[in-house]
């Protein structure tokens, strides 16, 4: 029989997949589930039931999360990265090392061809084929949503018909679930005018009031929650999820230009990327220079951009995360947040870097490190381009 390895999540789209490789085109399917921090151990159980009873040769699951934080969350912090100033890339991120350990799984094992779900309206299909393309060039790829141009009620359709017991009424909703944010796509998403209903949103509210959460930073990475150290950056995120999810925050549905051309609309729910980041972003404006912040970023647009849009192995991508992380030296401190139903608000920050430092001066109020004279003579300076221009221009016009 053909080997193939399968991106298997246990959504409608792969289990499509499993079975119809299986049972139409004959395939010895192996699938292979790669972790990126969304998935509790019943899922995960449950998940490699569901695959079995389709008849894969194999299910694995392969906990990343770790790996994933380390080589691309991590630079998505430093970068402050939200997309069009809204969107953490809760899917883009962890699509591109789904890819790559995708790819090194086929060649552990010996496949001739890797699959996976994407339909061929998405964004996934060119992160997925980009990096197999790249790190496995001669692997065939199937993709058999993509191919045969299905709806999700096709999908239905046929698993019903073939016995398949699953949830089909939540199925009804693309999820995708990670440590860096779920997405959530359906019918609403598919509108202009529409949002998600309460029921589509993975996590319900379930609190109440305001609540206060100290982040701990270290060179730029979230050390502490509440004043307890975490040696792992994954266990501190996942704190911050379990702390502030339960209030509705992170919610949100994103618009932008998808790598195919249209524009496309995505729900998501990420409470500790959106938390950590603006927390992130606050302390650097404490410990930032001018052009320092100002050179982070143009890097940091571009870097999210290009990864959002399957360009994670370009090697300037390398180059980039150098300069990131170069920026991090000082970037140490807390900051306090507020947590209320469906928002945070960012109160302050205590750092030993903190260049509001008052023995230099306090702004509006007094200063310490010049004159009057000195502002005088500064702003004489300063502006005395501008005005030879205005001088010169409004001379001649007369």
């Amino acid at each position: 029989m053909k080997k193939t390895v399968l991106a298997y999540s246990g959504g409608l789209d792969t289990t499509f997949c499993a079975l119809h490789l299986t049972k139409d085109l004959g395939y010895e399917v192996h699938a292979v589930l790669i972790n990126t921090g969304g998935f509790s151990k019943s899922e995960l159980q449950e998940i490699e039931e569901r695959a079995n009873g389709l008849g894969v040769a194999s299910f694995t699951a392969l906990d990343v999360t770790k790996t994933y934080y380390q080589e691309v969350l991590k630079f998505l912090v430093f970068g402050n990265v939200l997309k069009n100033a809204t969107y953490p890339l809760s899917v883009s991120a962890e699509r591109i090392l789904q890819a790559k350990t995708l790819a090194e799984y086929a060649k552990k094992i010996g496949a001739k061809s890797v699959a996976h779900g994407s339909t061929g309206a998405g964004n996934d299909q060119v992160r997925f084929d980009m990096i197999f393309q790249t790190i496995v060039p001669d692997i065939e790829i199937i993709t058999p949503i993509r191919d045969l141009k299905l709806s999700r009620e096709e999908e239905i359709a046929y698993l019903k018909k073939h016995g398949v017991s699953m949830n089909f009424e939540k199925a009804k909703y693309s999820i995708n679930k990670g440590i860096w944010g779920t997405s959530v796509g359906g019918k609403e998403t598919l509108t202009s005018n529409q949002t998600l209903p309460e029921e589509a949103w993975p996590t319900q509210v379930s609190k109440i009031g305001s609540e206060e959460l100290v982040i701990g930073f270290d060179k730029g990475e979230i050390n502490a929650v509440n004043g307890i150290s975490y040696n792992n950056p994954v266990d501190a995120i996942l704190k911050v999820q379990e702390l502030a999810a339960p209030y509705g925050i992170g919610r949100d549905v994103h618009v932008g230009d998808t790598i195919i051309g249209i524009k496309g609309r995505v729900g998501f729910e990420a409470a500790a990327p959106l938390i950590i980041i603006k927390s992130h972003q606050l302390l650097e404006k404490h410990t930032l220079t001018k052009w320092q912040t100002f050179w982070k970023n143009q890097f940091s647009e571009f870097y999210g951009n290009h990864l959002h849009e399957g360009h994670y192995l370009d090697p300037v991508m390398r180059n980039m995360e150098a300069f990131l992380e170069s920026t991090q030296e000082f970037v140490s401190g807390t900051v306090k947040v507020l947590l209320h139903p469906y928002r945070f608000q960012l109160v302050g920050i205590e750092s030993s870097h903190d260049l509001m430092a008052s023995k230099f001066g306090s702004y509006g109020e007094m200063n310490k490190g010049y004159t009057g004279e000195d502002v005088k003579g500064f702003t004489r300076i300063l502006g005395n381009q501008t005005a030879i221009f205005h001088q010169v221009n409004n001379h001649e016009e007369n």
